[in-house]
C-alpha cells in the first residue's frame, strides 16, 4: 500500500532523515542591516498553501522578495566592500529570473538573450547590497524604500538595470531634499548620471542662494567641468570678489587632491580655463586690490591691465568677461533712520514714509521695518517707491517674531 506524504514541494517531513548526498547548499546568512530599514527575513523552508493567504498578485510577489522560496538564481554582492565587508563577507540575495526579466530589459537579456547565463550564482561586485535590495523590492512589489544614504547608489543601480520608474523616484527624492548646502554635491551627481532635470534644479538653487551654496563643504569637492559650468552663468547672485575667494578655496582643495604643493603656480594650473571665467571687471577697484591683485594667481601684466581698466578712460581691453551677472554691482550701504531706539510708539494704521535724496544712481535692494514687541505677529506690508510717481511696489504677508531683537 502506498503511503501518503507531502507533495513534491521541496519540504522535508518533520522527523524524517534526509537521504545521504541529497542535502542542498547551506542556507545563506541573513543580510546585514542597512539604511533601507528592516528587511524581509529569508524564507528557508517553503510554507504550505502560502498562496491562499495572499489576496492579490502584488502580495504574492512581495512575499517572494528576498526569499529562497521558488528562487532559481542568487546574486553575490558586496564582496570585500561596504556593509558586506564589515559583516565579514559577501551577501547572497535569492531572486526569481522570471520576475526580474519582467521588470528589466537588462535582466531579460541576462537570462534569455543570445548570451544568457545559466549560472545559479551571479556576482555583481560593483553594486551595493542595500541598493540592489531596493531595486528588487521595487520589481517585486512596486514599493519604494530609499533614504539619504542609499538614494545615489539606488539611482546608479536603477540606471544600470534600466528601471526608469525607480530612477524617477530617486530623482524625485533628491529634488525634495535639494537645498543650498547640498546643491553642488547633487549637481555633480546629476551630471554624472545624466539627469538634466535635476541638474537644472540644482543650478537654479545655486543661482538663488549662491553664497550659501559655495560656503558648503560640497563646493570644494566638485570637478573642474562642474566649476566651469557654474562660473559661466550670468545668473549667480553673489559679488564677484566673494566668488573669486570661493574659487581659490576650490583650487587649494584640488591641489591637495592631485597631491600638488599649494602654491600660486599650482593653483593657477589646476584652475585652467576656470580662471578666465572670473569676471574681474565687475569688481570695484578696492575689491580687486584687496583680493585678486594680491592672490598671486594673476600675472603681473594681468594685474596692471585690470588696474588700468578700473582707473583710466578709454579703458584698455582685458581678456576677462565684463558682462554683468544678475546681481548688484558697486558698493553696498546700509542706512539706518535712527541710530538707536529708546522707546516704542503706537501704530495708527496710516502709512509711514521716509524721504531721502541721492547724488548718484542707486539700486534699492531691501527695507528693514520695525514691528511688534509682543512675540510672533502676522504682518501685511505694502511697500512703494515713488519718484515722483510709483516706480516699484511690493505687497507681502508673513509671520515674524522680532521680540528678541
Amino acid at each position: 500500500m502506498a503511503s501518503l506524504g507531502p507533495a513534491a514541494t521541496g519540504e522535508q517531513v518533520p522527523g524524517a532523515e534526509a537521504e545521504p548526498g541529497a542535502a542542498g547548499p547551506p542556507p545563506p546568512p541573513p543580510p546585514p542591516p542597512s539604511s533601507l530599514g528592516p528587511l524581509l527575513p529569508l524564507q528557508r523552508e517553503p510554507l504550505y498553501n502560502w498562496q491562499a493567504t495572499k489576496a492579490s498578485l502584488k502580495e504574492r510577489f512581495a512575499f517572494l522578495f528576498n526569499s529562497e522560496l521558488l528562487s532559481d538564481v542568487r546574486f553575490v554582492l558586496g564582496k570585500g566592500r561596504g556593509a558586506a565587508a564589515a559583516a565579514g563577507g559577501p551577501q547572497r540575495i535569492p531572486a526569481h529570473r522570471f520576475v526580474l526579466a519582467a521588470g528589466s530589459a537588462v535582466f531579460d537579456a541576462m537570462f534569455n538573450g543570445g548570451m544568457a547565463t545559466t549560472s545559479a550564482e551571479i556576482e555583481l561586485p560593483d553594486v551595493e547590497p542595500a541598493a540592489f535590495l531596493a531595486l528588487l523590492r521595487f520589481l517585486y512589489s512596486d514599493e519604494v524604500q530609499i533614504g539619504p544614504e542609499t538614494v545615489m547608489t539606488t539611482l546608479y543601480t536603477a540606471k544600470k538595470y534600466a528601471v526608469p520608474a525607480l530612477e524617477a523616484h530617486c530623482v524625485e527624492f533628491l529634488t525634495k531634499h535639494l537645498r543650498a548646502d547640498n546643491a553642488f554635491m547633487l549637481l555633480t551627481q546629476a551630471r554624472l548620471f545624466d539627469e538634466p532635470q535635476l541638474a537644472s534644479l540644482c543650478l537654479d538653487t545655486i543661482d538663488k542662494s549662491t553664497m550659501d551654496a559655495i560656503s558648503a563643504e560640497g563646493f570644494t569637492d566638485i570637478d573642474i567641468d562642474t566649476l566651469c559650468a557654474v562660473l559661466e552663468r550670468d545668473t549667480l547672485s553673489i559679488r564677484e570678489s566673494r566668488l573669486f575667494g570661493a574659487v581659490v578655496r576650490w583650487a587649494e582643495a584640488e591641489c591637495q587632491r592631485q597631491q600638488l604643493p599649494v602654491t600660486f603656480g599650482n593653483k593657477q594650473k589646476v584652475l585652467g580655463k576656470a580662471l578666465s571665467l572670473i569676471r574681474f571687471p565687475l569688481m570695484t577697484i578696492e575689491e580687486f586690490a584687496a583680493g585678486p591683485a594680491q592672490s598671486g594667481i594673476l600675472s603681473d601684466r594681468e594685474v596692471v591691465n585690470l588696474f588700468l581698466h578700473f582707473t583710466v578712460n578709454p579703458k584698455p581691453r582685458v581678456e576677462y568677461i565684463d558682462r554683468p551677472r544678475c546681481c548688484l554691482r558697486g558698493k553696498e550701504c546700509c542706512i539706518n533712520r535712527f541710530q538707536q531706539v529708546e522707546s516704542r510708539w503706537g501704530y495708527s494704521g496710516t502709512s509711514d514714509r521716509i524721504r531721502f535724496t541721492v547724488n548718484r544712481r542707486i539700486s534699492i535692494v531691501g527695507f528693514g521695518l520695525y514691528g511688534s514687541i509682543h512675540g510672533p505677529t502676522d504682518y501685511q506690508v505694502n511697500i512703494q517707491v515713488l519718484h515722483p510717481r510709483i516706480q516699484g511696489a511690493n505687497c507681502t504677508y508673513r509671520k515674524v517674531d522680532i521680540s528678541d531683537h
